[in-house]
Protein backbone atom coordinates (compact mmCIF):
# COMPACT_ATOMS: atom_id res chain seq x y z
CA UNK A 1 0.00 0.00 0.00
CA UNK A 2 1.64 3.25 -0.98
CA UNK A 3 1.94 6.26 1.23
CA UNK A 4 -0.62 8.08 -0.25
CA UNK A 5 -3.18 5.35 0.45
CA UNK A 6 -2.51 4.98 3.85
CA UNK A 7 -2.59 8.43 4.78
CA UNK A 8 -6.01 8.85 3.16
CA UNK A 9 -7.59 5.64 4.15
CA UNK A 10 -6.30 7.20 8.12
CA UNK A 11 -7.84 10.19 7.36
CA UNK A 12 -11.25 8.97 5.67
CA UNK A 13 -10.48 11.16 2.85
CA UNK A 14 -10.71 10.16 -1.24
CA UNK A 15 -7.31 9.29 -2.12
CA UNK A 16 -7.12 12.04 -4.74
CA UNK A 17 -7.07 14.56 -1.95
CA UNK A 18 -4.06 13.66 -0.77
CA UNK A 19 -0.65 14.83 -2.86
CA UNK A 20 2.64 14.06 -2.44
CA UNK A 21 4.18 17.74 -3.01
CA UNK A 22 7.95 16.22 -2.85
CA UNK A 23 9.33 12.99 -1.32
CA UNK A 24 8.68 12.88 2.21
CA UNK A 25 6.18 15.39 2.47
CA UNK A 26 2.28 15.44 1.57
CA UNK A 27 -0.49 17.94 0.86
CA UNK A 28 -4.51 17.84 1.78
CA UNK A 29 -6.25 20.41 1.54
CA UNK A 30 -8.91 20.67 3.52
CA UNK A 31 -11.54 23.73 5.91
CA UNK A 32 -10.69 24.82 8.54
CA UNK A 33 -13.66 23.23 10.39
CA UNK A 34 -12.78 19.80 9.60
CA UNK A 35 -9.06 20.66 11.53
CA UNK A 36 -10.21 19.24 14.45
CA UNK A 37 -11.51 16.44 13.17
CA UNK A 38 -8.46 15.63 11.26
CA UNK A 39 -5.82 15.88 14.25
CA UNK A 40 -8.32 13.60 15.97
CA UNK A 41 -7.32 10.42 13.14
CA UNK A 42 -3.74 11.72 12.72
CA UNK A 43 -2.72 10.73 16.06
CA UNK A 44 -4.67 8.23 17.02
CA UNK A 45 -4.63 6.29 13.42
CA UNK A 46 -0.94 7.69 11.71
CA UNK A 47 0.69 8.40 16.00
CA UNK A 48 1.35 11.98 14.13
CA UNK A 49 2.81 14.79 16.04
CA UNK A 50 2.48 18.39 15.28
CA UNK A 51 5.51 19.76 14.66
CA UNK A 52 4.22 23.52 13.31
CA UNK A 53 1.63 25.68 12.87
CA UNK A 54 1.34 28.62 10.39
CA UNK A 55 -0.71 30.97 8.14
CA UNK A 56 0.34 32.39 4.89
CA UNK A 57 -1.17 35.56 3.25
CA UNK A 58 -2.29 34.51 0.01
CA UNK A 59 -4.81 37.37 -0.40
CA UNK A 60 -3.09 38.82 -3.46
CA UNK A 61 -3.55 35.31 -5.33
CA UNK A 62 -6.33 33.80 -3.86
CA UNK A 63 -8.53 36.35 -2.10
CA UNK A 64 -7.95 34.55 1.11
CA UNK A 65 -5.17 33.56 4.18
CA UNK A 66 -4.07 29.87 4.33
CA UNK A 67 -3.85 28.22 7.85
CA UNK A 68 -1.28 25.38 7.89
CA UNK A 69 -1.11 22.04 10.21
CA UNK A 70 2.02 20.86 10.20
CA UNK A 71 2.13 17.19 11.10
CA UNK A 72 5.04 14.45 11.14
CA UNK A 73 4.04 10.96 10.82
CA UNK A 74 7.02 8.81 12.03
CA UNK A 75 6.01 5.36 11.23
CA UNK A 76 5.65 6.57 7.80
CA UNK A 77 8.80 8.73 7.43
CA UNK A 78 6.47 11.55 6.20
CA UNK A 79 5.15 15.19 7.02
CA UNK A 80 1.38 15.98 6.43
CA UNK A 81 0.45 19.55 5.55
CA UNK A 82 -3.09 20.42 6.44
CA UNK A 83 -3.65 23.68 4.45
CA UNK A 84 -7.37 25.40 4.68
CA UNK A 85 -8.50 28.66 3.75
CA UNK A 86 -9.67 31.42 6.13
CA UNK A 87 -11.49 34.23 3.94
CA UNK A 88 -10.49 37.99 5.48
CA UNK A 89 -14.14 38.95 5.68
CA UNK A 90 -14.24 36.56 8.67
CA UNK A 91 -10.62 36.20 9.84
CA UNK A 92 -11.13 32.79 12.31
CA UNK A 93 -10.99 29.63 12.39
CA UNK A 94 -11.83 26.56 15.61
CA UNK A 95 -8.93 26.27 17.65
CA UNK A 96 -7.78 22.55 18.09
CA UNK A 97 -5.35 24.04 21.59
CA UNK A 98 -7.66 22.98 24.22
CA UNK A 99 -7.20 19.29 23.11
CA UNK A 100 -3.83 19.85 21.60
CA UNK A 101 -2.12 21.88 23.54
CA UNK A 102 1.18 21.69 21.62
CA UNK A 103 -1.00 24.30 19.56
CA UNK A 104 -1.41 26.68 22.19
CA UNK A 105 1.55 29.23 21.36
CA UNK A 106 1.34 28.29 17.58
CA UNK A 107 -2.50 29.56 17.61
CA UNK A 108 -1.63 32.75 19.50
CA UNK A 109 1.28 33.58 17.81
CA UNK A 110 -1.15 33.51 14.29
CA UNK A 111 -3.68 35.44 15.84
CA UNK A 112 -0.76 38.07 17.01
CA UNK A 113 0.66 38.14 13.60
CA UNK A 114 -2.05 37.40 10.83
CA UNK A 115 -5.12 38.66 12.88
CA UNK A 116 -6.69 35.90 12.52
CA UNK A 117 -8.47 34.65 15.60
CA UNK A 118 -8.67 30.94 17.16
CA UNK A 119 -12.03 30.65 18.09
CA UNK A 120 -12.77 28.27 21.40
CA UNK A 121 -9.03 28.95 22.25
CA UNK A 122 -9.14 28.39 25.87
CA UNK A 123 -5.98 31.39 26.86
CA UNK A 124 -6.56 34.31 23.58
CA UNK A 125 -4.56 36.37 25.33
CA UNK A 126 -1.39 37.43 23.19
CA UNK A 127 2.10 35.31 23.12
CA UNK A 128 4.51 36.96 20.63
CA UNK A 129 3.26 40.81 21.06
CA UNK A 130 3.44 42.76 24.28
CA UNK A 131 1.64 45.46 25.42
CA UNK A 132 2.11 48.57 23.91
CA UNK A 133 2.05 47.16 20.71
CA UNK A 134 -0.96 48.66 18.65
CA UNK A 135 -3.96 46.47 18.03
CA UNK A 136 -3.86 45.89 14.59
CA UNK A 137 -0.89 46.12 13.45
CA UNK A 138 -0.49 42.36 12.10
CA UNK A 139 3.12 42.43 11.25
CA UNK A 140 3.47 39.56 8.85
CA UNK A 141 0.42 40.14 6.65
CA UNK A 142 1.65 41.22 3.33
CA UNK A 143 0.05 45.19 3.76
CA UNK A 144 1.91 45.95 6.75
CA UNK A 145 4.94 47.88 5.44
CA UNK A 146 8.43 46.47 6.15
CA UNK A 147 9.79 49.76 7.78
CA UNK A 148 7.06 50.86 9.16
CA UNK A 149 7.51 52.70 12.60
CA UNK A 150 5.00 51.40 14.52
CA UNK A 151 3.71 53.54 17.64
CA UNK A 152 3.50 52.47 20.69
CA UNK A 153 0.45 52.42 23.02
CA UNK A 154 -0.07 52.58 26.71
CA UNK A 155 -1.91 49.82 27.92
CA UNK A 156 -2.12 47.79 31.03
CA UNK A 157 0.79 44.90 31.92
CA UNK A 158 0.73 41.42 30.84
CA UNK A 159 -2.68 39.22 32.29
CA UNK A 160 -0.07 37.97 35.25
CA UNK A 161 -2.42 35.33 37.42
CA UNK A 162 -3.28 37.32 40.88
CA UNK A 163 -1.91 35.98 43.94
CA UNK A 164 -4.25 34.57 46.86
CA UNK A 165 -3.83 32.95 49.14
CA UNK A 166 -2.17 33.37 52.59
CA UNK A 167 1.33 33.45 52.93
CA UNK A 168 1.52 33.09 48.85
CA UNK A 169 3.58 35.83 46.98
CA UNK A 170 4.98 36.41 43.66
CA UNK A 171 8.89 36.61 43.03
CA UNK A 172 9.61 38.50 39.88
CA UNK A 173 12.97 37.14 38.08
CA UNK A 174 14.13 39.00 34.72
CA UNK A 175 13.48 39.97 32.08
CA UNK A 176 17.13 41.81 32.48
CA UNK A 177 19.48 38.98 33.81
CA UNK A 178 22.89 39.09 34.98
CA UNK A 179 25.11 37.82 32.46
CA UNK A 180 24.65 37.42 28.77
CA UNK A 181 21.55 35.88 28.63
CA UNK A 182 18.63 37.41 26.32
CA UNK A 183 15.57 39.04 28.20
CA UNK A 184 12.90 36.65 29.46
CA UNK A 185 10.36 37.08 32.42
CA UNK A 186 9.99 34.73 34.71
CA UNK A 187 7.17 35.67 37.66
CA UNK A 188 7.34 32.89 40.20
CA UNK A 189 4.11 31.94 42.86
CA UNK A 190 5.27 30.98 46.48
CA UNK A 191 4.59 29.87 49.59
CA UNK A 192 7.22 29.83 51.72
CA UNK A 193 10.16 28.21 49.39
CA UNK A 194 7.72 26.01 47.28
CA UNK A 195 6.92 26.76 43.88
CA UNK A 196 3.37 26.84 43.30
CA UNK A 197 3.19 28.08 39.49
CA UNK A 198 5.37 29.63 37.29
CA UNK A 199 4.62 32.38 34.69
CA UNK A 200 7.18 33.33 32.04
CA UNK A 201 6.75 36.09 29.30
CA UNK A 202 9.21 35.97 26.57
CA UNK A 203 9.47 37.40 23.03
CA UNK A 204 11.40 40.81 24.11
CA UNK A 205 13.60 40.41 21.70
CA UNK A 206 11.15 39.89 18.51
CA UNK A 207 13.63 40.51 15.22
CA UNK A 208 10.89 39.92 12.37
CA UNK A 209 13.30 37.38 11.54
CA UNK A 210 10.32 35.88 9.02
CA UNK A 211 9.54 38.89 7.59
CA UNK A 212 13.02 39.76 6.80
CA UNK A 213 12.98 36.99 4.63
CA UNK A 214 10.67 38.11 2.40
CA UNK A 215 12.97 40.85 1.22
CA UNK A 216 15.91 39.27 0.56
CA UNK A 217 16.85 37.24 -2.52
CA UNK A 218 16.63 33.64 -1.88
CA UNK A 219 20.79 33.28 -2.00
CA UNK A 220 21.42 35.52 0.50
CA UNK A 221 18.53 34.39 3.22
CA UNK A 222 21.32 31.43 3.99
CA UNK A 223 22.94 34.35 5.93
CA UNK A 224 19.90 35.26 7.83
CA UNK A 225 19.17 31.60 8.60
CA UNK A 226 21.99 31.06 10.88
CA UNK A 227 21.48 34.13 12.65
CA UNK A 228 18.43 32.65 14.04
CA UNK A 229 20.14 30.85 17.15
CA UNK A 230 23.94 31.64 17.43
CA UNK A 231 24.50 28.63 18.91
CA UNK A 232 22.63 27.11 16.65
CA UNK A 233 23.99 28.19 12.88
CA UNK A 234 24.46 24.90 11.04
CA UNK A 235 21.08 23.35 12.06
CA UNK A 236 19.00 26.70 10.74
CA UNK A 237 21.86 27.07 7.77
CA UNK A 238 20.95 23.45 7.04
CA UNK A 239 17.33 23.01 7.38
CA UNK A 240 16.80 26.61 5.24
CA UNK A 241 18.83 24.61 2.99
CA UNK A 242 17.41 21.86 2.89
CA UNK A 243 14.29 24.14 1.89
CA UNK A 244 15.72 25.75 -1.03
CA UNK A 245 17.24 22.60 -2.61
CA UNK A 246 13.85 20.48 -2.27
CA UNK A 247 12.52 23.76 -4.27
CA UNK A 248 15.30 24.05 -6.84
CA UNK A 249 15.41 19.86 -7.12
CA UNK A 250 19.26 20.18 -6.40
CA UNK A 251 21.13 16.72 -5.49
CA UNK A 252 23.44 17.31 -3.29
CA UNK A 253 26.91 15.65 -3.66
CA UNK A 254 27.89 12.76 -1.79
CA UNK A 255 30.96 14.29 0.26
CA UNK A 256 29.37 17.32 1.11
CA UNK A 257 26.23 15.25 2.56
CA UNK A 258 28.81 13.54 4.76
CA UNK A 259 30.50 17.02 5.41
CA UNK A 260 27.25 18.11 6.88
CA UNK A 261 26.61 15.63 9.58
CA UNK A 262 29.94 16.20 10.69
CA UNK A 263 29.32 19.89 10.69
CA UNK A 264 25.88 19.02 12.75
CA UNK A 265 27.13 16.43 15.44
CA UNK A 266 30.28 18.64 16.29
CA UNK A 267 27.68 21.66 16.93
CA UNK A 268 26.12 19.08 19.51
CA UNK A 269 29.41 18.37 20.93
CA UNK A 270 30.63 21.80 21.85
CA UNK A 271 27.09 22.39 22.72
CA UNK A 272 25.99 19.64 24.96
CA UNK A 273 29.79 19.94 26.56
CA UNK A 274 29.27 23.28 27.54
CA UNK A 275 25.60 22.31 29.11
CA UNK A 276 27.32 20.03 31.20
CA UNK A 277 29.90 22.26 32.57
CA UNK A 278 27.17 24.80 32.94
CA UNK A 279 24.75 22.70 35.36
CA UNK A 280 27.74 22.44 37.35
CA UNK A 281 28.50 25.76 37.78
CA UNK A 282 24.82 25.94 38.68
CA UNK A 283 25.50 23.88 41.84
CA UNK A 284 29.07 25.30 42.48
CA UNK A 285 30.69 21.93 41.81
CA UNK A 286 33.45 24.35 40.22
CA UNK A 287 36.18 21.32 38.94
CA UNK A 288 33.82 19.73 36.81
CA UNK A 289 32.78 22.87 35.53
CA UNK A 290 36.22 24.05 34.87
CA UNK A 291 36.88 20.32 32.46
CA UNK A 292 33.75 20.94 30.65
CA UNK A 293 34.57 24.48 29.64
CA UNK A 294 38.51 23.62 28.71
CA UNK A 295 36.45 20.32 26.98
CA UNK A 296 34.15 22.84 25.13
CA UNK A 297 37.34 25.63 24.10
CA UNK A 298 38.90 22.52 22.55
CA UNK A 299 36.00 21.55 19.99
CA UNK A 300 36.04 25.40 19.10
CA UNK A 301 39.51 25.76 18.45
CA UNK A 302 39.39 23.13 16.72
CA UNK A 303 36.61 23.77 14.69
CA UNK A 304 38.64 27.26 13.76
CA UNK A 305 41.57 25.96 12.42
CA UNK A 306 39.61 23.03 10.54
CA UNK A 307 36.37 25.46 8.96
CA UNK A 308 37.90 28.75 9.79
CA UNK A 309 35.01 29.76 12.32
CA UNK A 310 34.60 28.74 16.00
CA UNK A 311 31.13 28.64 16.26
CA UNK A 312 30.69 26.41 12.31
CA UNK A 313 28.84 29.56 11.04
CA UNK A 314 29.43 29.93 6.67
CA UNK A 315 30.38 26.29 6.95
CA UNK A 316 26.79 25.37 5.14
CA UNK A 317 26.14 26.79 1.28
CA UNK A 318 23.24 26.30 -0.78
CA UNK A 319 23.90 23.00 -2.49
CA UNK A 320 26.51 21.83 0.08
CA UNK A 321 29.37 23.04 2.14
CA UNK A 322 31.56 25.92 1.48
CA UNK A 323 35.08 24.09 3.47
CA UNK A 324 36.83 20.66 2.83
CA UNK A 325 38.50 18.37 4.79
CA UNK A 326 41.32 16.83 3.45
CA UNK A 327 42.82 14.02 4.98
CA UNK A 328 45.30 15.55 7.04
CA UNK A 329 42.31 17.35 8.62
CA UNK A 330 40.08 13.84 9.40
CA UNK A 331 43.47 13.21 10.59
CA UNK A 332 43.71 15.70 13.42
CA UNK A 333 40.37 15.74 14.36
CA UNK A 334 40.33 11.93 14.63
CA UNK A 335 42.88 12.53 17.09
CA UNK A 336 41.11 15.33 18.73
CA UNK A 337 37.91 13.27 19.22
CA UNK A 338 40.12 9.97 20.78
CA UNK A 339 41.40 12.31 23.65
CA UNK A 340 37.86 14.01 23.90
CA UNK A 341 36.60 10.53 24.44
CA UNK A 342 38.54 10.13 27.14
CA UNK A 343 38.43 13.17 29.00
CA UNK A 344 34.92 13.45 28.38
CA UNK A 345 34.30 10.03 30.15
CA UNK A 346 36.57 11.20 33.48
CA UNK A 347 34.11 14.41 33.14
CA UNK A 348 30.91 11.72 33.68
CA UNK A 349 32.17 9.73 36.28
CA UNK A 350 32.87 12.67 38.11
CA UNK A 351 29.84 14.10 37.88
CA UNK A 352 27.57 11.29 39.12
CA UNK A 353 30.59 9.83 41.36
CA UNK A 354 29.81 12.82 43.39
CA UNK A 355 26.59 12.92 45.85
CA UNK A 356 26.30 17.06 46.59
CA UNK A 357 25.59 17.03 42.90
CA UNK A 358 23.14 14.40 42.12
CA UNK A 359 21.43 15.17 44.79
CA UNK A 360 20.47 18.62 43.29
CA UNK A 361 20.12 17.02 40.37
CA UNK A 362 18.03 13.86 41.01
CA UNK A 363 14.11 14.42 40.97
CA UNK A 364 14.48 18.82 40.02
CA UNK A 365 12.05 19.75 37.17
CA UNK A 366 10.52 16.53 36.73
CA UNK A 367 8.54 16.90 33.13
CA UNK A 368 6.17 13.16 32.88
CA UNK A 369 6.23 11.78 29.46
CA UNK A 370 2.42 12.25 29.37
CA UNK A 371 3.18 16.23 29.63
CA UNK A 372 5.79 16.15 27.34
CA UNK A 373 3.97 14.55 24.37
CA UNK A 374 0.53 16.53 25.41
CA UNK A 375 3.27 19.76 25.21
CA UNK A 376 4.74 18.41 21.58
CA UNK A 377 8.20 18.93 23.72
CA UNK A 378 10.82 17.89 21.24
CA UNK A 379 15.18 16.54 20.84
CA UNK A 380 16.86 16.09 23.76
CA UNK A 381 14.07 17.18 26.62
CA UNK A 382 11.53 14.89 25.08
CA UNK A 383 14.03 12.20 24.68
CA UNK A 384 14.84 12.79 28.69
CA UNK A 385 11.27 12.39 29.24
CA UNK A 386 10.96 8.88 27.57
CA UNK A 387 9.46 10.26 24.50
CA UNK A 388 11.67 8.53 21.87
CA UNK A 389 11.93 10.75 18.90
CA UNK A 390 14.72 11.80 16.94
CA UNK A 391 14.84 13.09 12.91
CA UNK A 392 18.47 11.64 11.99
CA UNK A 393 16.75 7.86 12.74
CA UNK A 394 13.15 8.63 11.79
CA UNK A 395 13.35 10.99 8.67
CA UNK A 396 17.04 11.19 8.10
CA UNK A 397 18.99 13.52 5.86
CA UNK A 398 22.37 14.22 4.31
CA UNK A 399 24.65 11.50 5.05
CA UNK A 400 22.29 10.04 8.48
CA UNK A 401 20.70 7.25 6.25
CA UNK A 402 22.50 4.18 6.70
CA UNK A 403 24.81 5.09 9.64
CA UNK A 404 24.40 2.93 12.89
CA UNK A 405 24.25 4.88 16.22
CA UNK A 406 21.20 4.62 18.81
CA UNK A 407 19.25 6.93 20.29
CA UNK A 408 19.25 7.14 24.17
CA UNK A 409 16.56 7.88 25.82
CA UNK A 410 15.45 8.21 29.81
CA UNK A 411 12.29 8.08 31.51
CA UNK A 412 13.42 10.19 34.84
CA UNK A 413 12.13 13.44 32.87
CA UNK A 414 14.48 15.42 35.70
CA UNK A 415 17.24 17.02 35.85
CA UNK A 416 19.56 13.89 35.96
CA UNK A 417 17.90 12.50 32.96
CA UNK A 418 18.30 15.46 30.42
CA UNK A 419 22.35 15.62 31.52
CA UNK A 420 22.05 12.07 31.02
CA UNK A 421 20.78 12.19 27.66
CA UNK A 422 23.02 14.72 26.97
CA UNK A 423 25.74 12.97 27.66
CA UNK A 424 24.92 9.43 25.76
CA UNK A 425 23.87 11.35 22.92
CA UNK A 426 27.44 12.96 22.80
CA UNK A 427 28.98 9.02 22.94
CA UNK A 428 26.38 8.98 19.85
CA UNK A 429 28.33 12.01 17.83
CA UNK A 430 31.51 10.10 18.48
CA UNK A 431 30.17 7.04 16.79
CA UNK A 432 28.22 9.05 13.87
CA UNK A 433 31.56 10.55 13.59
CA UNK A 434 34.46 8.13 13.35
CA UNK A 435 31.52 6.33 10.67
CA UNK A 436 31.77 9.23 8.74
CA UNK A 437 35.18 9.99 9.02
CA UNK A 438 36.24 6.66 7.80
CA UNK A 439 34.68 6.79 4.39
CA UNK A 440 33.88 10.57 3.34
CA UNK A 441 33.11 9.84 -0.64
CA UNK A 442 35.58 11.64 -2.79
CA UNK A 443 32.72 14.21 -4.90
CA UNK A 444 32.53 18.17 -5.23
CA UNK A 445 31.50 20.06 -2.46
CA UNK A 446 28.32 21.67 -4.12
CA UNK A 447 25.89 21.66 -6.32
CA UNK A 448 25.27 24.17 -9.36
CA UNK A 449 22.09 26.21 -8.39
CA UNK A 450 19.56 27.16 -10.80
CA UNK A 451 19.10 31.44 -11.67
CA UNK A 452 15.83 31.70 -10.26
CA UNK A 453 13.43 29.01 -8.18
CA UNK A 454 10.28 27.56 -9.03
CA UNK A 455 6.83 29.18 -8.53
CA UNK A 456 5.81 26.91 -5.29
CA UNK A 457 3.45 26.19 -2.42
CA UNK A 458 5.57 25.17 -0.55
CA UNK A 459 8.70 22.72 0.61
CA UNK A 460 9.89 21.82 4.47
CA UNK A 461 13.18 21.67 5.15
CA UNK A 462 14.29 19.53 8.71
CA UNK A 463 17.04 19.32 10.35
CA UNK A 464 17.53 17.25 13.99
CA UNK A 465 19.33 20.19 15.46
CA UNK A 466 21.20 19.63 19.19
CA UNK A 467 18.14 20.86 20.78
CA UNK A 468 15.58 19.48 18.78
CA UNK A 469 14.31 19.57 15.16
CA UNK A 470 14.48 22.52 13.47
CA UNK A 471 12.03 23.44 10.31
CA UNK A 472 11.90 26.23 7.87
CA UNK A 473 9.02 26.15 5.51
CA UNK A 474 9.42 28.46 2.51
CA UNK A 475 6.94 29.02 -0.58
CA UNK A 476 7.74 31.23 -3.48
CA UNK A 477 5.79 33.02 -5.92
CA UNK A 478 5.35 33.18 -10.14
CA UNK A 479 8.82 35.30 -10.13
CA UNK A 480 10.23 32.33 -7.97
CA UNK A 481 10.98 34.90 -4.78
CA UNK A 482 10.27 34.01 -1.41
CA UNK A 483 7.18 35.28 -0.22
CA UNK A 484 6.93 33.08 3.00
CA UNK A 485 8.86 31.18 5.27
CA UNK A 486 7.94 29.52 8.61
CA UNK A 487 10.90 29.12 11.11
CA UNK A 488 9.89 26.76 13.83
CA UNK A 489 13.16 26.07 16.46
CA UNK A 490 13.06 24.00 19.42
CA UNK A 491 12.55 26.19 21.65
CA UNK A 492 9.32 27.55 20.91
CA UNK A 493 8.29 23.85 21.38
CA UNK A 494 9.93 23.56 24.78
CA UNK A 495 9.55 26.62 26.47
CA UNK A 496 5.70 25.90 28.01
CA UNK A 497 7.78 22.38 29.15
CA UNK A 498 9.81 24.42 31.33
CA UNK A 499 6.43 25.95 33.30
CA UNK A 500 5.00 22.24 34.20
CA UNK A 501 8.82 21.14 34.99
CA UNK A 502 9.11 23.83 37.99
CA UNK A 503 5.95 23.67 40.21
CA UNK A 504 6.62 21.57 42.91
CA UNK A 505 10.43 22.45 43.65
CA UNK A 506 12.28 25.45 45.57
CA UNK A 507 13.38 28.61 43.45
CA UNK A 508 16.99 28.11 44.29
CA UNK A 509 16.30 24.77 42.16
CA UNK A 510 15.29 26.90 39.25
CA UNK A 511 18.43 27.74 37.52
CA UNK A 512 19.39 24.11 37.35
CA UNK A 513 16.07 23.25 35.99
CA UNK A 514 16.05 25.81 33.13
CA UNK A 515 19.55 25.27 32.22
CA UNK A 516 18.76 21.54 32.41
CA UNK A 517 16.67 22.56 29.45
CA UNK A 518 18.93 25.47 28.21
CA UNK A 519 16.51 27.13 25.52
CA UNK A 520 17.34 29.91 23.35
CA UNK A 521 15.29 32.83 23.97
CA UNK A 522 16.65 34.29 20.19
CA UNK A 523 15.40 31.26 18.60
CA UNK A 524 12.02 31.24 20.08
CA UNK A 525 12.06 34.82 19.24
CA UNK A 526 13.10 34.96 16.20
Amino acid sequence: MSVVTTVSTALEVPERAVRATRPGELLLETTSSALSGLADRVTGNLSGRLLSLFASDERDVSGRFVLHHLWFLPGLRTFLRLAAPVLPAEPSYPSIAAKYPVANWFEREVMDLFGLVPEGHPNPTRVALHDDWPDGAWALRKDFPYDAAVPRVPGDYHPFRPVTGEGVFQVPVGPVHAGIIEPGHFRFGVAGEPVLYLQLRLFYVHKGTEKRFERLPWRHGLFLAESISGDTAVGHALAYAHAIERLAEVTVPARARSLRVVLLELERLYNHTADIGALATDVAFTVPASRAQALREGLVRLQDGLFGTRLLRGTIALGGVTRDLPPESCDALRAHLHEFEKQFDELIRLLVDAGTFTDRVDGAGVLSQQAARDLGIVGMAARASGVDGDLRRDHPTDAYEGLHFDVPVEDGGDARARLMVRAREIEQSLVILHQVLAALPDTPLAASLPHRLPASTGALGWVEAWRGPCTHWIATDDRGDICRVKITDPSFLNWPGLVQAVPGNIIPDFPVINKSFNLSYSGNDR
